[in-house]
C-alpha cells in the first residue's frame, strides 16, 4: 500500500514539475525525496522530450458504428440550405457585404417569428399559470383566471413545475374530448386522449408502435408525396418501409383512392402495408379533402385492414370558400358502426399552427380510437418511458381547445384577434397564388389551406447539369441560388419529395404582407434572370 502511495506521489511531482516547465518558473523549495524541484523539473523535461506521441484514442462513436438508421433520417425543413442560411446571417453580422441586408426565413412555419402576434388571451391564461400571484392582480380578466385555476389545481402542488400523468393532465384531456365534441357532434372519450409534445411526438410515437416484422413482412408506411419531411424521417429511424402515394397536381394536389391502390399493390411485393397517413389539410400542398375523398380514403382502410393517421394540425387553416375542414373521425362515425366500430384511426392536433401558431410551447394531442384494450396499455407504458409531455404545452393547448365563449369578459377580443390572424393568412395566400402564377416559368395551385406554397418551378437543362456537377438536387441548386443572391431561405421540393422530372419549393406564406410582396417580387426577379443565364 506504502508503495502504490509513494508511485502516485511521484507520479504527481513529475506532472506538476512538468507544468512549472511549461510555465516556465519552477522554485528551488524541496521535493518529497529531498530533491529540488529544478532538478525534479529537469528530469521532468527530460522524460516529456524522449516521450513517444500518443497517437488519440479511436472514437467509440463514429459515422461507421453509429446508428445506420438515424444516419438515414433527413429533415429538410431544417437541413442544409438552413445551415447556409445561418452561415449567411452570422457574415452579414460581420459586417460582409451582400446583396441584401437580411434572409428572410420562409423555409418553416413559425408564425410569431415571421411577426404573427400571439393571442392575447392565451398569454394571459400561461402567464397566471405560469405565476399564479398574478392571480390577484385586476389586470387579468376573470375568464382567463378561472381557466388558470382549473389547470394549477389539476397539476401537483399547484404548479406547472410538476410532471403529470403519462398520458397529461386529466381536466385537459377532458376539455380535449369536450372540443372534439362540439367539433364533430360525435363523443369522444378522455381516456382516448394523449397530450403530446406537439403532433410529432404523437405521430412518431404511434409508428413506434405499429412498425414489426422483418424483409418481406416489415412494416409498410403509406405516405403522402409531397409529405411533411417528419414522415420519411420517422420512417427510417424505425427502419420501416416508406410507401408512397403521389397526390394529383394537376387537379389541385387531390388524393385519388386509385393511387392509394396502386401504391399498396406495388407495397405488397416487398413489405406489408399496415399504416396510410393521411395530411388535411395537406403540407406543403395546402390542398383541403373534400368529404366525398374522406369517405373514399376510411373505406379504402377498412377493406385493406390499413391504421389510419389523420395529421389535422391546419384543421383552423381553411381559406377557399368552397373548402370546408372535415375531421376524419367525425366522417368515419357518419359512415355508420361497420366503419366507426372498425377502423383504428390516430388523429393529431398542435399548438403551432392554426390561428395561434405557439410552436415554442410544444402542446399537441392525440385520439386513438378503436385501439385494442392491450395496445392501449403498451401505449400509455411507451409514453411513460419520456415521463410526460411539458406542462406548460399541456396548458396552451388546453387554452386552444377551451376557448372564451359568447358572455364572457374576453370573448370579443379573443374572435376578433383570431379572425385577423386568419383573415390575413386567407388574404397571403390567394396573393401568393395570384403572383406566383404572374411569373414564366412558375406555375402555383390554389392555396386552399395550411399556410404554404408549393409552387412548380421550371429549371432549364443546363442549370440540371450545373446542379449535376455541384452534386445537388437541381432545386437544391435553385434554392441555393435564391438564398445566395436575395437571401430568401425556402426548401426544395425534393425534401418533401416530388414526380421524377419535376421541381418545386415550400415557401411559408407567413411574412406580414408588404415583406411577403417583397419576398415574391424578389423571387420573381431572381426566376426571370436563372432562366436567361441557363437557357
Amino acid at each position: 500500500m506504502q508503495g502504490a502511495w509513494r508511485v502516485n506521489l511521484g507520479r504527481f511531482a513529475m506532472q506538476r514539475a512538468a507544468v512549472l516547465v511549461r510555465r516556465g518558473s519552477c522554485p528551488r523549495a524541496s521535493g518529497p525525496w529531498g530533491r529540488s524541484h529544478s532538478s525534479a523539473a529537469a528530469e521532468a523535461s527530460a522524460a516529456l522530450k524522449v516521450r513517444p506521441e500518443r497517437s488519440p484514442r479511436d472514437r467509440i462513436l463514429t459515422l461507421e458504428s453509429m446508428n445506420p438508421q438515424v444516419k438515414a433520417v433527413e429533415y429538410a425543413v431544417r437541413g442544409p440550405i438552413v445551415l447556409k442560411a445561418g452561415e449567411i446571417e452570422m457574415e452579414l453580422q460581420r459586417g460582409i457585404k451582400k446583396p441584401f441586408t437580411e434572409v428572410i426565413r420562409a423555409n418553416i412555419g413559425d408564425a410569431h417569428a415571421m411577426g404573427q402576434q400571439p393571442i392575447t388571451f392565451l398569454r394571459q391564461v400561461m402567464a397566471l399559470c405560469t405565476y399564479p400571484n398574478l392571480l390577484n392582480s385586476p389586470s387579468f380578466p376573470e375568464d382567463a383566471k378561472k381557466r388558470a385555476r382549473r389547470i394549477l389545481q389539476a397539476c401537483g402542488g399547484n404548479s406547472l413545475g410538476s410532471y403529470s400523468a403519462s398520458q397529461g393532465v386529466n381536466c385537459i384531456r377532458e376539455d380535449v374530448a369536450a372540443f372534439i365534441t362540439r367539433r364533430d357532434g360525435v363523443p369522444a372519450d378522455p381516456d382516448n386522449i394523449y397530450l403530446t409534445t406537439g403532433a410529432s411526438d404523437g405521430i412518431s410515437t404511434i409508428l413506434k408502435l405499429l412498425v414489426s416484422g422483418g424483409g418481406k413482412s416489415r412494416t409498410g408506411v403509406m405516405i403522402p408525396i409531397p409529405q411533411y419531411p417528419l414522415y420519411s424521417a420517422v420512417i427510417s429511424e424505425l427502419d420501416a418501409i416508406q410507401v408512397n402515394y403521389y397526390l394529383d397536381e394537376d387537379n389541385c394536389w387531390a388524393l385519388n383512392v386509385d393511387e392509394l391502390r396502386r401504391a399498396l399493390r406495388q407495397a405488397k411485393d416487398h413489405c406489408d402495408p399496415k399504416v396510410l397517413c393521411i395530411i388535411n389539410p395537406g403540407n406543403p400542398t395546402g390542398q383541403v379533402q373534400s368529404r366525398k375523398c374522406i369517405e373514399d380514403v376510411i373505406h379504402f382502410a377498412w377493406e385493406e385492414k390499413l391504421f389510419l393517421l389523420a395529421d389535422e394540425v391546419y384543421q383552423d387553416n381553411v381559406y377557399s370558400p368552397d373548402c370546408r375542414f372535415h375531421s376524419f373521425k367525425k366522417v368515419l362515425y357518419q359512415m355508420g358502426p361497420e366503419y366507426s366500430s372498425n377502423v383504428e384511426l390516430a388523429s393529431f392536433h398542435s399548438t403551432s399552427k392554426g390561428y395561434m401558431g405557439e410552436c415554442g410551447y410544444r402542446g399537441g394531442y392525440m385520439e386513438v380510437i378503436n385501439l385494442h384494450p392491450e395496445i392501449k396499455g403498451q401505449l400509455v407504458k411507451l409514453l411513460s418511458v419520456r415521463l410526460c409531455p411539458p406542462v406548460s404545452g399541456q396548458a396552451a393547448m388546453d387554452i386552444v381547445v377551451n376557448p372564451p365563449v359568447p358572455g364572457e369578459e374576453s370573448f370579443e377580443q379573443f374572435t376578433r384577434e383570431k379572425e385577423s390572424v386568419l383573415g390575413n393568412l386567407a388574404k397571403k395566400a390567394k396573393l401568393t397564388e395570384d403572383l406566383f402564377n404572374q411569373v414564366p416559368g412558375i406555375q402555383c395551385n390554389p392555396l386552399q389551406g395550411a399556410m404554404y406554397a408549393f409552387p412548380r418551378i421550371l429549371i432549364p437543362a443546363k442549370a440540371v447539369e450545373a446542379a449535376q456537377s455541384h452534386k445537388m438536387a437541381p432545386d437544391m441548386f435553385y434554392c441555393m441560388k435564391l438564398l445566395e443572391e436575395t437571401g430568401i431561405c425556402v426548401v426544395p421540393g425534393s425534401g418533401f419529395g416530388q414526380r421524377e422530372g419535376t421541381y418545386h419549393f415550400r415557401m411559408t406564406i407567413l411574412p406580414p404582407v408588404e415583406k411577403l410582396k417583397t419576398v415574391l417580387h424578389k423571387v420573381k426577379d431572381f426566376h426571370l434572370k436563372f432562366l436567361e443565364k441557363y437557357s
